[in-house]
């Protein structure tokens, strides 16, 4: 029993990945993880979150190195070298104003990336019921030929047993009652009220004895049958046409998820309706907060406001903190004659160069940048408020323009959900009345025009109802990409 258990497990297990590899929502997944469009924005979007620290990082400190080829004499020695580091600061806030700037631009470029991962989501959708609906007519023609078939084969039967249409009993019933009493003049009242066959028929030695009433309605029952089969030819054209379309969307969607154009894509043999229901007030809410395009032009608005308070901040002045470091070698002292006052100076002299000469010196220092020229940083200040106005006209634009998208898109959802419902309705009809001529053809009360056209009918309303369904259903997967309402 456990071994028995375990062999169901595993086959059910398999089965769920099988259709989880195959399904929509998979291929949804390989798209996203897959295609180079979608890899490219994302990759922009990691690049755009290195430039925050940059944003927010000090200046590079400045050292300066000076080195005397010959020491310079100086009181206290001679001096060899000269080093100076400077750190410069900005303005309190400065640095903090740059990094939220670059921060919202990473945010704007996240919002690119999920724009361009719904319109990928929206192109896989679109595709995929374009599959289906392909898959639906050749499903209908395929059914429709069987269908022909059978009419063929009902057509063959009431030739081989010469059945008669009711106007051609009717004829014949006419000639009797005139008192005609010789088959001669039956067949010459039939020839005269029956027109020339298309078709030249060579009597087999069976239809030799017929009666000549009877190799009319042979005739034409003979027609029934190439017409037929003129039908079925026009079908397997169709197959044919519809098997190298749908090999032509296969690759298109398989380039979506970036796979090889022979790569296996698994559609269902029938196609389903999607359950959606939204009230157009709360979709314009969600459009207004979940938009990327939207979002990613209030990001925009929000960095231009970070960067103006940077360009007020960098028109104050920077500050500056250093070191510089004097490099100086002794002095050596040279012996003077011996005088009374001078041996005085000279010892005094001699004293204090013993405590400084040689001596390194270190001096901090303070600089101090003064941004005297105001034009600069004030055209950089309106250029960035005309930015920030251009950005809200940009939303109220987007805005509109999504809102009037979103109309458009419920009105075709419910026009494609009046055509589903009507096509479906003359579908019973049409099948109804295809299952009512058939009889009426097998029982003679009917010709094959009849039957061919309402055949046409019920494959015509069958394949308008496919298209209605994947209108509707593309129609959903636009709702949902409007409102950024995505699996992943």
């Amino acid at each position: 029993m456990k071994r028995i258990t375990t062999t169901i497990l595993l086959i059910i297990i398999g089965f769920a990945a099988f259709a989880q590899t195959d399904s929509l929502p998979r291929y949804l997944q390989v798209a996203a993880e897959n295609n180079p469009g979608v890899k490219a924005d994302f990759l922009a979007y990691q690049a755009a979150l290195q430039k925050i620290p940059q944003a927010g990082a000090l200046q590079d400190p400045q050292l300066d190195l000076g080195f005397f080829l010959q020491p310079m004499e100086i009181i206290d020695g001679k001096q060899v070298a000269d080093i100076k580091l400077m750190q410069m600061f900005p303005w309190f806030g400065t640095r903090k104003a740059a990094q939220t700037e670059a921060q919202h631009m990473a945010k704007m470029t996240f919002e690119q990336f999920r724009e361009t991962r719904d319109k990928l989501f929206l192109d896989v959708y679109t595709q995929w019921f374009t599959l289906c609906r392909l898959q639906q007519q050749l499903i209908n023609n395929q059914e429709n030929k069987k269908l022909l078939i059978q009419l063929e084969e009902l057509a063959l039967r009431k030739f081989a047993t010469g059945s008669t249409t009711p106007s051609a009993s009717g004829e014949r019933q006419k000639v009797k009652g005139e008192g005609s009493s010789t088959p001669n003049n039956a067949m010459s009242g039939m020839n005269m009220n029956t027109s020339p066959s298309p078709f030249t028929l060579n009597p087999s030695p069976q239809m030799s004895g017929m009666p000549a009433g009877n190799m009319g309605s042979a005739s034409s029952g003979m027609s029934d049958v190439l017409r037929i089969q003129l039908e079925i030819a026009e079908i397997d054209n169709n197959t044919e046409n519809l098997s190298s379309e749908i090999k032509s969307e296969k690759a298109k969607f398989n380039a979506l998820l970036n796979r090889s154009s022979e790569s296996n894509v698994q559609i269902p043999d029938s196609l389903e309706q999607i359950p959606f229901l939204f009230d157009i007030q709360s979709a314009k809410s969600l459009i207004a907060t979940q938009n990327p395009m939207l979002n990613m032009i209030n990001e925009e608005e929000a960095a231009y406001r970070a960067k103006a308070e940077m360009d007020k901040k960098m028109s104050y002045p920077m500050f500056g903190i250093g070191l510089q470091y004097m490099l100086i070698n002794k002095k050596p002292v040279s012996p003077e004659p011996d005088d009374g006052m001078s041996n005085m100076s000279d010892m005094n002299n001699t004293n204090s160069m013993s405590s400084m000469n040689g001596k390194d010196m270190i001096m901090p220092m303070v600089s101090i940048s003064i941004p005297i020229y105001r034009n600069k940083y004030k055209a950089q200040q309106r250029e960035t408020a005309f930015l920030q106005q251009a950005t809200r006209e940009k939303h109220i634009n987007t805005q509109n323009m999504l809102e009037a998208e979103l109309y458009r898109t419920k009105h075709q959802l419910d026009d494609a959900t009046r055509r589903i419902s009507l096509y479906r309705k003359q579908t019973e009809l049409a099948q109804t009345t295809y299952n009512l001529i058939i009889q009426e053809f097998a029982s003679g009360k009917s010709d094959l025009s009849n039957v061919i056209q309402v055949q046409r009918q019920l494959l015509d309303y069958e394949l308008k109802t496919a298209e209605a369904i994947a209108d509707y259903n593309t129609m959903v997967a636009n709702i949902q990409k409007l409102l950024s309402n995505n699996p992943q």
